[in-house]
């Protein structure tokens, strides 16, 4: 169990982003990295996915098209790690996971492992693992681009998109960094994970 203590965050020393305002900014900030790392921290077990076939297929309860949507973007998940790679600009995502997997994460699995396999560094953390860590709130849903901006992303109570908090402090951004990296470091490589948990549990429901 990591027995981290988890940095500061408060809203006041950030920017309140629209959807539409944080997505744009985001897009723009990643595509402008050279030679610097990036994370992605994910710790709610259920969202809404919108504009999103294989998600609607899901929520369908057609899985066999679910992986079929999976696979048509294994090219273009290729071609974006060579890119990211070309850039040194590597983007590592955690994803914490509570057991039994909800239906959204054991979809959500499929596409990181996919990921992976395309070249995407991706490592998969238990819930329990986090415990001590979070105490009374859970960890925030985060990513941090290039060590210099932190986005909190926002969720309503139903799991949909909601935009971002941006903070771009200096000393908020670095504790975030170094909390990050620890995390990942404490991380399984998602292939490992998905062999063992994923790979044999039978199609989740719709939802």
């Amino acid at each position: 169990m990591l027995d981290l203590l988890v940095p500061g965050l408060p809203d006041e020393l950030g920017e309140r982003l629209t959807r539409e305002d944080y997505k744009r900014d985001f897009r723009e900030r990643r595509a402008a990295i050279r030679d610097g790392e990036s994370w992605k921290l994910e710790r709610l077990q259920h969202f809404e996915e919108t504009n999103d076939d294989s998600r609607e297929a899901l929520r369908q309860g057609d899985w066999p098209t679910v992986l079929r949507l999976f696979e048509a973007d294994r090219e273009a998940l290729v071609r974006r790690a060579r890119d990211e790679v070309s850039r040194g600009a590597v983007f590592h995502r955690i994803r914490v996971v509570e057991e039994p997997l909800t239906p959204y994460v054991q979809w959500e699995l499929h596409w990181l492992r996919l990921s992976a396999e395309c070249g995407h560094s991706v490592r998969v953390l238990p819930a329990s693992a986090v415990a001590a860590a979070e105490g009374d709130a859970l960890l925030p849903e985060l990513n941090l681009l290039d060590s210099r901006v932190l986005y909190r992303v926002l969720y309503t109570a139903a799991g949909q998109p909601d935009g971002a908090i941006r903070f771009t402090d200096p000393s908020t951004v670095r504790n975030w960094v170094e909390h990050l990296q620890e995390l990942y470091a404490a991380g399984e490589d998602v292939q490992a994970y998905f062999g063992r948990a994923v790979a044999d549990l039978p199609p989740p429901p719709a939802v």
